[in-house]
């Protein structure tokens, strides 16, 4: 029977034990803490990042980027430059229309927008089945009836034609210009789904034109137009001050809720700290003289909702259009 030792050997001699070679082993080794030393690096800098890669949102590398339309206007002027006071870095994104910057929003081209009210948002949300929301108030714009042939809005004679935008939401904003100012009949009541149809044109003292609404401004040079419900934001590209206006809404009354001007972001994006910054710092009194300087003292500042307000203001509207569709 075999003893628990191993002997061998001509003297006897207890029996070497197997040496490993580990230098493969230790070379493996080495190599995977660098690696993982590495990937903690790389991670360890993403952490301070964005969740995809990029800088932090707000800083130089990666400006909160705002679709408006007019970004040389005063206040832009004014808001980026308050912004860099602030250290939060803006890029200003200039559209021609409106109907191209909800689009880009939801499709993350921006992070905000600054052009529309809360019907023209509620019709872009409920007609496209989108989430878009508002996060900060900005001002009720009056809308003005002008001319290039009359300086009184009694002076227009009957049977001329005025124009409108065709927007589905300022179109029917125009019609109650229109309809306050004596120059047209509805069928029915107003309301912010009025369209061209829903006026009586037997019983209307002009004719109603729907153009697209950065055309109605230079609309006024035709002859046979004598006069247009011009937006705010192409007043001034057509050579017109606010204060020509021969007619303008009542900017505080209750039906001009729908009107309230927002600043707009994605849903998820409501709470989003920079986001909210962005907004405090065009309510702020430096940026808000801009605005009122460009239209010339008619702005009905909105400040005073807080977002939640106009979310609310936003559902309503949205019922209201889902009603009418």
């Amino acid at each position: 029977m075999a003893d628990d030792n191993q002997w061998s050997g001509a003297e006897g001699a207890p029996e070497e034990p197997v040496r490993e070679n580990h230098t493969v082993r230790n070379i493996i080794i080495a190599v995977l803490v660098v690696a993982l030393v590495a990937v903690a690096a790389v991670f360890g800098v993403r952490a301070l990042r964005s969740g995809d890669g990029e800088a932090a949102k707000g800083t130089p590398s990666n400006p909160v980027k705002i679709g408006v339309v007019g970004a040389t206007s005063p206040q832009w002027v004014v808001f980026k430059q308050k912004a860099e006071q602030e250290h939060l870095s803006v890029k200003i994104v200039d559209f021609q229309d409106y109907t191209s910057e909800n689009p880009a929003l939801d499709a993350g081209d921006l992070d905000l927008n600054e052009f529309q009210h809360l019907l023209y948002l509620a019709n872009y949300n409920v007609k496209n089945n989108k989430t878009l929301r508002p996060i900060g108030g900005v001002a009720i714009y009056p809308m003005g009836i002008y001319s290039a042939k009359v300086r009184d809005v009694k002076q227009i004679a009957e049977g001329s034609t005025v124009a409108i935008p065709n927007d589905e939401t300022n179109q029917a904003r125009a019609l109650g210009v229109l309809e306050s100012a004596g120059l047209i009949k509805l069928k029915g009541k107003w309301t912010a789904f009025s369209t061209p149809a829903d006026v009586d044109a037997s019983a209307s003292k002009v004719k109603v034109t729907a153009l697209k609404a950065e055309q109605v401004a230079n609309a006024l040079k035709d002859p046979q137009v004598a006069a247009g419900v011009i937006n705010n934001d192409y007043v001034s590209d057509a050579g017109l001050k606010t204060t020509d206006a021969i007619y303008r809404d009542d900017a505080n009354s209750a039906s001009a809720r729908p009107y309230i001007n927002v600043f707009v972001a994605r849903k998820a994006d409501v709470d989003n700290p920079v986001y909210r910054k962005v907004v405090t710092i065009f309510q702020s009194k430096e940026v808000l003289d801009a605005l009122q300087r460009k239209f010339n003292g008619t702005a009905s500042f909105a400040t005073k909702y807080s977002a939640a307000d106009l979310q609310g203001f936003l559902a309503d509207i949205e019922r209201d259009a889902g009603s009418a569709k």
